[in-house]
């Protein structure tokens, strides 16, 4: 199996996109030794799917269409479970028209889903030789349908990217006001249409000047002061209002007044300034439009960083399973959730998953870290403030929960709210109303709260550091995340997948984990959680030697000293190891464990079969195939 698995990595490691489901189809038939495979993406609901790459006797083909109906495939993608024909197919299957012509003889198809558990298509194998069930082969599958789908999640997610930015774009070239950004030097790199028409000039043409062929003396200097005071400042985002009448000059040497609103962002070098030069009327409501949806494409941008860092829910432990049940039930409700958990656990990770499991999730999540922003800011960063509310305050901002307005806000680290904070905090979950700072009125909103903590809250509240009300009102749905070492081979599953992010971004190709590393892995108590695990990973990948993982370089000393031989062949019987029969093994105590944790029940909400993520049938089937019974 490990050659098998190398194989298929190697083949697929430094692919993405089309690129990489058309390499994984080659190498997965290849190392299988079988002449077809494909890999699809399902179309609408009229059951018919899109072939994304399809490997036919060292052919390769790409984007067609075909309809499930009678084929194989239907059940795979219709009702989302595995399918495997070892013999015979056409007898299965009389009214498929492509078996017959192909003379294929077996088919084994495996499906993957999206974070709803939605069927997003399907990766299978076919052979013109009857295909024996193999738990081998099964699992190799699976691993890569896992993969098909994690890539096809990222480029949903890249596209759903791209269309925020035409809309950013259109919104900007929509506007009636003159916006121009400006690099560090004052160099103009972009404008929108009404700029073009208000300094009368093509956009290539003004592209790369200098912004002071565009202002008059006095006023080039004015804001040139302006953003040597922004950049003086504090870090990230800054803005001033220019109430002062700037006399913008044209390219035919004409002129005309402006008022403007000058902001700055970026850091460390790639530095910006985004000039607006409007009528006062119309500035308030342009602004906020374009502050609010620039925002909205950075929080797209960041849910495309998490798939890339392989942010997605990997493991199949009964802890995790049991947290991932818990989401299930809540996702749908709008209770307030509160997370816990030991830092680098993955709270923000099951916020996103209630999230995107709720009937808020067309609308945005906005993630609050209260722990990062400082004290005499938050209550501004929570529910804005009006201009002039406070020395600096030159123009009105839009806080985070009414940017959160008819979707999520996820509070982490909630438990570093101030005192007088924790009030207000408390009035928006009673009433859904707030005021913005320096504002009498008061502002109705429809927020769904997701907090999360690593600290003891009731145990703060015995204190008399966090409010008692507040704590029952947050703690209407808890979820406790387990710690990494509770997780047993979930290590390895997460160790593995950060392998194959860090090789891909790397360009380099890494051995599959070998026993010794395993071994290791899964001995060591990660006080750091995934967030420790990864920057393990990362070390060991960066300092590796010949293809093999540096975890002598990458792991802690303790990991190594806490490790004795007897431990490490006690441990050793808990490894994944590479022979169907001890796949099998570790089959059977994965199902004794569910059904011991379900009281032997199969279905239902809380049976073993909704906790294994299995249909019902397949599950008594796997008991009856194994030998088990439902009372152990």
């Amino acid at each position: 199996m490990d050659t098998i698995l190398k194989k298929i990595f190697e083949g697929t490691a430094t692919e993405t996109g089309k690129g990489f489901f058309s390499a994984l189809v080659k190498n997965l038939a290849l190392a299988l030794d079988v002449p077809a495979a494909w890999v699809t993406e399902n179309v609408d609901k009229s059951r018919q799917f899109l072939v994304l790459a399809f490997w036919l006797d060292g052919k390769l083909t790409e984007n067609w269409e075909l309809k499930a109906e009678g084929t194989p495939c239907e059940a795979v993608l219709v009702e989302g479970r595995m399918v495997q024909v070892p013999d015979n197919i056409e007898e299965v299957f009389p009214n498929d028209p492509d078996l017959g012509p192909m003379g294929i003889e077996s088919y084994v198809g495996v499906p993957f889903k999206d974070k709803d558990g939605h069927v997003l298509g399907h990766l299978a194998v076919f052979d013109r030789r009857p295909m024996p069930e193999s738990e081998e082969k099964l699992a190799i599958i699976r691993i890569f349908a896992a993969r098909a789908a994690s890539e096809l999640r990222r480029i949903r997610a890249e596209a759903l990217v791209r269309e925020r930015e035409e809309k950013l774009s259109r919104l900007l070239n929509s506007a009636p006001d003159a916006i121009v950004e400006l690099d560090k030097d004052l160099n103009v790199t972009l404008l929108n249409s009404a700029a073009e028409n208000a300094f009368r000039v093509n956009a290539q043409e003004i592209l790369g000047r200098h912004f002071s062929d565009f202002m008059s003396q006095d006023t080039f200097s004015h804001l040139r002061n302006l953003t040597q005071e922004l950049s003086t400042g504090k870090k990230g985002s800054a803005h001033r209002w220019v109430p002062e009448i700037l006399t913008a000059v044209c390219t035919d040497g004409s002129t005309f007044p402006a008022e403007a609103t000058l902001s700055r962002s970026g850091n460390r070098g790639r530095i910006s300034y985004t000039l607006i030069l409007r009528n006062i009327n119309d500035r308030l409501a342009a602004e906020e439009k374009i502050h609010t949806l620039s925002i909205e494409t950075e929080h797209l941008r960041e849910e495309i960083r998490a798939l890339g860092n392989f942010d997605n829910i990997i493991g199949t432990s009964i802890p995790l399973m049991k947290v991932l049940n818990d989401v299930d039930q809540v996702a749908p409700t709008n209770a307030t959730v509160l997370i816990h958990g030991e830092t680098g656990t993955g709270k923000e990770l099951i916020a996103w998953a209630i999230h995107e499991a709720s009937q808020k999730r067309e609308r945005s999540l906005v993630k609050v870290n209260c722990a990062a922003i400082p004290a005499g800011l938050m209550e501004s960063e929570f529910f804005g403030h009006e201009k002039g509310a406070f020395t600096g305050a030159t123009q009105k901002r839009v806080g985070r929960f009414a940017l959160a307005d008819g979707g999520t806000i996820f509070l982490d680290e909630v438990a570093e709210l101030p005192a007088d904070l924790q009030a207000k905090l408390l009035r928006v979950l009673q009433e859904g109303e707030y005021e913005p700072v320096g504002s009498s009125r008061t502002l109705k909103v429809n927020v769904r709260v997701i907090a999360a903590t690593n600290r003891d809250l009731q145990k703060a509240v015995d204190e008399g550091n966090f409010r008692q009300d507040l704590y029952y009102r947050l703690n209407v749905f808890p979820i406790q995340l387990p710690p990494l070492r509770e997780r047993g081979d979930d290590v390895v599953l997460l160790s593995q997948a950060f392998v194959e992010k860090l090789t891909r971004q790397l360009g380099r190709t890494i051995t599959p984990l070998s026993r010794e590393d395993i071994i290791r892995l899964k001995s060591y108590p990660w006080p750091g959680n995934i967030r420790e695990l990864q920057n393990v990973i990362e070390r060991a990948v960066i300092t590796a030697r010949q293809g093999r993982l540096n975890l002598d370089r990458a792991l802690p000393e303790t990991a190594e000293a806490s490790e004795s031989p007897q431990a490490a062949e006690a441990s050793s019987d808990d490894i994944p190891i590479q022979t169907a029969a001890q796949i099998q093994e570790l089959e059977r105590e994965n199902l004794i464990r569910a059904l011991k944790a379900t009281d032997g029940r199969i279905s239902g909400k809380k049976g073993a079969a909704k906790l294994l993520g299995l249909p019902p049938s397949t599950l008594n089937s796997r008991l009856k195939t194994l030998g088990l019974k439902r009372s152990l």
